[in-house]
């Protein structure tokens, strides 16, 4: 995500980007997004989803740290593994599984917008979700394009939180 120089600028119409971004180093977070706005068209948008660090963290004020905060495929996901990158993972050596860095809402949308995309809208979903996800367009839209994008990429089940842009 860092170094898409194999891919053309200005040659997609899309980025999708599921929990990935949070696998960088904070400081590697722009230059990612940088690189995500560089290979899209003029016309081009992102969507991306990631943990919602706020919900995670009610989740650990309540003390629930080590207990399930959803199933997956995979086993039980605990609020610990949502912060730090999934245990069981990692303890088989998947290290590159280790979260980096993290994000709320109002963290992603100024991260989109202070990185040059025109129109940044994000959902947030509570528990037993406990994500995010976002959708930015490379330039600016008609006013309720960016809204309709982000529905049509966007799970609909507990949005907690309207779909809120910047």
């Amino acid at each position: 995500m860092t170094d898409m120089s194999m891919v053309a600028a200005g040659s997609m119409d899309a980025v999708f980007s599921s929990h990935n971004l949070e696998h960088l180093y904070v400081h590697e977070v722009p230059q990612a997004v940088h690189e995500f706005l560089r290979v899209l068209k003029p016309d081009g948008f992102i969507v991306l989803t990631c943990p919602d660090l706020q919900s995670v963290c009610e989740l650990i004020a309540q003390d629930k740290l080590l207990e399930p905060a959803y199933q997956s495929a995979k086993g039980p996901i605990a609020p610990l593994d949502i912060l730090y990158g999934f245990r069981q993972d990692m303890a088989r050596g998947d290290l590159f599984m280790a979260h980096r860095s993290g994000f709320t809402r109002k963290v992603l949308l100024q991260l989109f917008r202070e990185c040059g995309f025109a129109q940044v809208i994000c959902m947030q979903r509570s528990h037993p979700f406990d994500d995010l996800w976002m959708a930015a367009a490379k330039e600016a839209l008609p006013a309720d394009a960016i809204r309709q994008l982000a529905e049509a990429h966007s799970p609909t089940e507990q949005r907690s939180v309207a779909l809120c842009d910047m």
